[in-house]
């Protein structure tokens, strides 16, 4: 069970995770052409895909716990495991450089750690300590969603011949 203490965390993570999924949708919108599609190198797909990723895991947890009397578990567990495949795929491509192994580690780290407390509170529901971890790891969610959005906007995902300032 989420303790009702934790009513406004949820509350203000969920708005703040589709707040932001929205504004990436926008940012991908502005330029498509670099950022999806099969023209669009594997780095961009990636990077947009990881913060996509993070951000409807934060979303979904926290909108999920929001509602009385459920255990938030399985929730953790499934996206976390979601979180992991959708990971692991987007990065297949992506040639592994400092960078990108930086990412792809915090990722990992985070949806790990979100695993472990899910499957930790589907056997013991009653120890709010998992709440309190998981609270955290949501956190780590968006270090990772905001982290990926500002690697996309530096324009990390281009290759270095391309021109990234605005033309004037």
């Amino acid at each position: 069970m989420v303790p009702e203490d934790f009513t406004g965390y949820f509350a203000a993570t969920a708005t703040a995770a589709g707040a932001l999924i929205g504004l990436l949708f926008v940012a991908a919108s502005l330029r498509p052409e670099t950022l999806l599609g099969r023209a669009a190198p594997p780095a961009a797909r990636a990077i947009l895909g990881s913060a996509f990723t993070a951000l409807v895991n934060a979303f979904f947890v926290s909108l999920i716990a929001l509602i009385p009397h459920t255990g938030i578990g399985y929730t953790a567990t499934i996206m976390a495991l979601i979180s992991l495949w959708s990971t692991l795929r987007l990065h297949r491509d992506v040639p592994r450089h400092d960078h990108a192994v930086l990412q792809l580690t915090l990722a990992m780290v985070a949806y790990l750690g979100q695993l472990g407390v899910g499957v930790a509170s589907i056997f013991s529901p009653e120890t709010s300590g998992y709440v309190d971890a998981l609270a955290y790891l949501l956190i780590a969610s968006f270090a990772v969603a905001l982290r990926r959005a500002w690697s996309l906007l530096q324009g990390r995902h281009l290759p270095a011949d391309q021109d990234t300032q605005p033309d004037g």
